[in-house]
């Protein structure tokens, strides 16, 4: 029995239904000059090796900086860091003027207050659809208390609730 395929408004919509957290990946160019996106296409996927993916449309410049054994960090968002969020969603050239950050063990940029930072090297690059699914060794990671920048329903959400508020 074969099915039509499900329209993308459909589909995107009950993929709203799904929580996802925040990331932003960032890497250096060529010329050492970070560049970053917003992504919340990020999983885990091995324990051993350490690897996990995101997912990157394949219509997008930011994918011209990745190739296998390229650097890069994935940046947990931390719930007070929507504006970093929608600023390295935008359409911008230069999405990090006026955000702080710091070189990582393996040179990729590490955005400021972020939750939690995995620094990758790519392993695999693997086309799915309009989009590239990249996988990465996750060779060096940090993480601190607090509570994750959220995405539910088209929307930025918090997991916090009346009790854990006071």
């Amino acid at each position: 029995m074969s099915l039509p395929p499900i329209e993308q408004q459909l589909f995107r919509r009950v993929c709203g239904k799904y929580a996802t957290g925040i990331t932003v990946v960032t890497i250096l160019d060529a010329n050492a000059v970070p560049q970053g996106m917003t992504a919340n296409s990020f999983t885990s996927v091995s324990l051993d090796p350490p690897l996990v993916l995101f997912c990157i449309d394949r219509r997008t410049a930011f994918l011209n900086h990745f190739e296998v054994g390229a650097r890069y960090a994935i940046n947990v968002l931390e719930e007070e860091q929507q504006e970093m969020s929608s600023c390295f969603a935008r359409a911008s050239r230069d999405r990090f003027q006026g955000v702080e950050w710091t070189p990582g063990v393996n040179g990729a940029p590490i955005l400021k207050g972020v939750l939690a930072s995995l620094e990758c090297s790519v392993s695999q690059m693997v086309e799915a659809g309009d989009h590239l699914v990249i996988i990465g060794q996750v060779m060096h990671a940090t993480w601190r208390e607090g509570q994750p920048l959220v995405y539910f329903n088209s929307s930025y959400q918090s997991l916090r609730t009346e009790s854990s508020a006071s």
